[in-house]
């Protein structure tokens, strides 16, 4: 039903853009109708050898003005219509005037709306149609004098209407272009926010799991506890990957749902202490609001850090440093596992360089690698004020 509703919509909104063009193009043959009765008039005072403007004269201008009205829907009967009024109002020796303006709209037309291969082929016999005048008038016909001046009505209004064309078109790919960019944008971010979610609750289960096997036929009373906790890690994690993914599906209830932030590092590391990981978390400075971008990229820093730990660092301790500074927010993770957090694993490289990338984009810095002592680093500086 929502589907035939959409399609209903577009259906309207086509039949309304075809009644405005129809209006506006009636509104232009209207005008130069009225511009042609007047106008004809006013240039056979300055030719005075030409033909007098008659009844047939008039007849021409308005042809070659009404077939205007259906210029956009069937652009060359339009042509033809204008080319053979205009080609005859010429031939008979009648004044040049505004009927030539008409001319040069079906050109521009022809030029504008149909790929570049029909349009040459519409226009090369109006062409020669609108030069016979040069050689055959029934007054003294111009001469060659006139091949240039009436190869203008063409040649103009149709590397305008291709030129209009090519710009409409490039721009139409650019937006295209610009509309696919920001879709693969929001695809990787996606991407980036269900790594850091499934990858950290996974390897936090894992982590649970595995306790839980070794307890459960020594003391079952303990393996109860990995099993509960491997529960709690479970829901959290599902919980909020469906805020995530509600940014696809634009779900106003889930949206709702408050996003991760450093206010949540606490919980965080303290469903991390129950996988047996000792966590320790320092905070520096006035904890203040931070824009949501800065608050979430911060709190992944700190996630995923954590994750590649219970993931590659061994029996490991952690430190998390939390700093409020007056104009930027930083993160410290360091570890003093026997292995580099940042090191193997097949999934850790995207979960760093998605980490980078989160941070670049809102003008931080992000510094990872080995300590000298042993154990790994991840710092990170992020601006308290999110880039515009």
């Amino acid at each position: 039903m929502a589907t035939r509703g959409r399609e209903a919509d577009g259906g309207l909104r086509r039949a309304d853009g075809r009644w405005s063009s129809l209006l506006a193009d009636a509104a232009l043959a209207l005008v130069l109708l009225l511009v042609g009765y007047v106008g004809t008039r006013a240039a056979a005072q300055n030719f005075p050898h030409a033909a007098p403007v008659d009844g047939w004269a008039d007849l021409l201008v308005t042809v070659a003005a009404l077939a205007l009205v259906v210029r956009r829907r069937w652009p060359l009967v339009t042509l033809a219509f204008g080319t053979v009024a205009a080609s005859a109002y010429l031939v008979a020796g009648y004044p040049y005037g505004p009927i030539l303006f008409s001319f040069f709209v079906a050109v521009y037309t022809v030029a504008r709306h149909l790929p570049i291969r029909r349009a040459v082929l519409g226009c090369t016999p109006a062409l020669a149609a609108v030069l016979v005048h040069v050689f055959v008038s029934l007054r003294e016909p111009v001469g060659l004098s006139g091949l240039l001046p009436g190869a203008a009505w063409i040649v103009v209004p149709f590397a305008v209407g291709v030129t209009v064309r090519n710009n409409r078109e490039a721009a139409a790919r650019d937006r295209i272009e610009q509309a696919r960019r920001l879709a693969d944008d929001e695809r990787l971010r996606i991407a980036q926010e269900v790594h850091d979610v499934v990858g950290h609750g996974l390897a936090a289960i894992n982590m649970q799991a595995e306790i839980a096997l070794h307890l459960l036929a020594k003391r079952p009373e303990q393996a109860e506890t990995a099993l509960t906790a491997i529960s709690r890690t479970s829901r959290e994690a599902l919980d909020e990957l469906r805020v995530t993914l509600s940014v696809v599906r634009r779900d106003a209830a889930v949206d709702r749902a408050p996003v991760p932030g450093l206010d949540q590092v606490a919980a965080l590391t303290a469903r991390l202490r129950q996988t047996g990981l000792t966590v320790t978390l320092e905070c520096e400075g006035d904890r203040r609001p931070l824009p949501v971008a800065v608050d979430l990229a911060a709190y992944r820093v700190v996630q995923e850090s954590l994750t590649n730990v219970l993931r590659h660092a061994g029996t490991a301790a952690a430190t998390v440093r939390i700093g409020y500074l007056p104009d930027e927010v930083t993160v410290e993770v360091v570890d003093t596992g026997h292995g580099g957090s940042g090191a193997a694993g097949p999934g850790e490289g995207h979960g760093l360089t998605g980490m980078r990338e989160r941070i670049d984009a809102l003008g931080g810095a992000l510094e990872v690698g080995p300590r000298p002592g042993g154990g790994f680093r991840v710092f990170a500086r992020l601006p308290a004020r999110a880039r515009d």
